[in-house]
């Protein structure tokens, strides 16, 4: 079974084009023209094992707020599309990530509920074009779009390179294992019957 999406939004103030595949290896070229945010899907693709195909066209001169925001809300939404019904997945994640002196950890539920709980003592400034504090709100839209129940937090840490590496790391190694077909469910597992809404 392959889990897969398509999704393009244009905005006046971006053009995302994003091609997802849940069951892949980490393939596809990210391509924002925010630097650290394209290096930081290169990890989320890898570790969470999906290929990403992604190109982003955005409004870089004020900053890179609007590029990281829609990535994200594009993303989210894919997942959520790719996701389907959520038949057979096993719906919980969570890992603990360390990168060098930082330490992330997360859990995810694809609750179809979204909530976001983001702790992290960023430092103040901005690495390869992209603002410390769009950290959270990547993870925001994204939880919001895919209908996640998220909590990340960045537990350790005062390089904020390695700070957004550990937390982008966690979620990927969660979300991979929330997603995953899990044999032993055979339908969607809430006892409510549905995870979509």
């Amino acid at each position: 079974m392959t889990r897969s999406a398509t999704i393009e939004r244009r905005t006046g103030e971006t053009d995302v084009r994003l091609v997802l595949t849940l069951e892949g290896t980490g393939a596809g070229a990210r391509e924002t023209g925010v630097g650290f945010l394209d290096h930081m899907l290169d990890l989320l693709a890898r570790h969470g094992r999906m290929d990403l195909e992604l190109k982003v066209t955005g409004d870089l001169q004020t900053g890179a707020h609007h590029t990281a925001e829609d990535t994200a809300i594009v993303l989210g939404q894919a997942l959520d599309s790719a996701l389907g019904e959520r038949t057979g997945i096993a719906r919980y994640g969570s890992a603990t990530i360390p990168m060098d002196e930082a330490r992330a950890s997360c859990a995810i539920d694809i609750s179809g509920r979204p909530f976001t709980l983001f702790e992290a003592e960023l430092p103040p400034g901005s690495t390869g074009g992209f603002e410390h504090e769009l950290t959270e709100e990547f993870f925001r839209a994204l939880a919001n779009a895919a209908k996640l129940t998220l909590h990340l937090r960045v537990e350790a840490g005062t390089n904020a390179h390695h700070m957004i590496e550990a937390a982008f790391k966690a979620f990927a190694r969660a979300l991979r294992e929330a997603a995953a077909i899990d044999p032993t469910e055979t339908g969607v597992p809430s006892t409510k019957g549905t995870l979509t809404a």
